[in-house]
């Protein structure tokens, strides 16, 4: 019985034991036959000894591939009574059967391993489903009670996406894990978060590209201008804006489009750029009347009543007594329409943003009390987000300057909102930012 040193030395080339060499080779043979032989060291040494020369045809070829040679003889591997492996011999002519016996098992082999999955059709309704809910309550249900499901829901898509799913169930997970992380960026932008936000929003356009998703890939853009907006960069907001409106296949057929060109004008507004921002803005409303159904509800759709919110801010921000007067009407209706919607649907952030709209214009109309009734939902209010803070900050500033700084009403009102925005910025309800 003469040791078998080539597999011994292919065995330490690749530095493993005994142990997890026959675990590879039961992985192997499991693979290709969906039978688990249960091997175990004391099998590879016996190899490795001599003791067994030729194993059966699945074991060879398990052992070829696990070490990654082209035949048995590489292995020293030979049926008892041969020559020894070492010592060179004529090469046997193919055996045309084995070769078809061994070619069909691959084949065999590939299909079982391209029907591996890890989901189901029920598997990814639920989380469809799951996603849709989350969507709509993010709109009017508190923070503290939504960000620990978004979370668990995540990580349970991203589980799955490091498993093996068929390429359709992969791109269906991709679309579920983008629009999780757009929740994420959501709250994070909701608390302040900018910087978590940002790696949340470039994940969602990971995932829109992989799974080459139009509405996702949009609505992404759509969250960076957002966010870039709200940092003051209205040039980069703009931009963003547009590569929603561009990129890929378009923004797709839903209120996106709305969307990303009421963000483009209110940016532009804000950059001084008011005739096109006033054309923009004209163009947002001719896209809403051409909209489809959106794919998601919700925080991922753009309600009428947040597009006159968008209309009024922008008017408010190109200023002028004729565009104030026109603020003042799209603001009051933006109002009228979360009020008359159903309450599921009604967004408290957004209704603060109008309410701060109108208190805005009623100051630049010269009518202090107007504002300070218009503000008084607001300032009552439990907790606000970021981006209302800063609109209540703005308020303030605009007071403390002339030709209000001196006058009582004004005095007071900037105590208030100071006041109020002295604590922190937790969205119990959290909105688009």
């Amino acid at each position: 019985m003469k040791a078998n040193e080539a597999l011994r030395r292919h065995r330490r080339a690749r530095r493993l034991t005994q142990a997890q060499t026959a675990e590879h080779v039961c992985a192997q043979v499991l693979a290709a036959t969906g039978r688990d032989p249960e091997l175990d060291a004391n099998w590879i040494s016996r190899l490795e000894r001599g003791a067994i020369t030729w194993p059966s045809a699945d074991y060879r070829a398990a052992l070829c591939a696990v070490f990654q040679v082209a035949s048995e003889e590489q292995l020293g591997l030979h049926p008892r009574g041969s020559s020894d492996p070492e010592t060179p011999h004529p090469q046997a002519p193919p055996d045309p059967a084995g070769w078809a016996t061994t070619d069909t098992a691959l084949s065999a082999r590939l299909a079982r391993y391209a029907a591996e999955t890890n989901v189901n059709a029920l598997v990814l309704e639920q989380f469809d489903v799951d996603v849709a809910r989350l969507a709509q309550d993010f709109v009017s249900r508190p923070l503290p009670l939504l960000a620990p499901e978004i979370r668990s829901v995540r990580a349970e898509v991203s589980r799955l996406l490091e498993g093996r799913q068929h390429p359709s169930q992969a791109r269906h997970l991709y679309v579920l894990a983008g629009w999780l992380c757009g929740l994420a960026a959501h709250v994070s932008l909701d608390l302040g978060d900018r910087a978590a936000a940002a790696t949340h929003a470039r994940t969602v356009v990971q995932c829109a590209e992989i799974a080459e998703h139009a509405e996702l890939r949009a609505w992404a853009r759509s969250f960076q201008s957002l966010a870039a907006y709200w940092a003051g960069d209205y040039r980069r907001a703009v931009e963003l804006a547009q590569a929603g409106q561009t990129e890929g296949r378009g923004p797709g057929r839903g209120t996106i489009k709305a969307r990303l060109l009421s963000l483009e004008a209110r940016a532009r507004a804000a950059g001084g750029d008011s005739r096109t921002a006033l054309r923009s803005l004209a163009q947002a409303h001719e896209a809403r009347t051409a909209a489809e159904p959106d794919e998601l509800s919700g925080v991922f759709s753009f309600p009428e009543a947040k597009q006159w919110t968008y209309t009024g801010t922008t008017l408010l921000t190109v200023g002028g007594p004729e565009q104030i007067q026109r603020a003042i009407t799209a603001s009051n209706l933006a109002v009228e329409l979360y009020h008359a919607g159903p309450e599921g649907d009604r967004s408290p952030g957004d209704l603060h943003a109008a309410h701060l709209d109108l208190a805005t214009a009623y100051l630049a109309s010269g009518e202090v009390e107007g504002a300070s009734v218009k503000i008084s939902a607001v300032l009552d209010a439990k907790a606000h987000t970021a981006s209302i803070t800063i609109r209540l900050r703005n308020l303030a500033a605009l007071l403390g300057s002339e030709p209000y700084r001196d006058a009582q009403p004004a005095v007071d009102l900037r105590a208030h909102i100071r006041e109020v925005t002295r604590r922190p910025a937790l969205a119990s309800t959290p909105t688009e930012p």
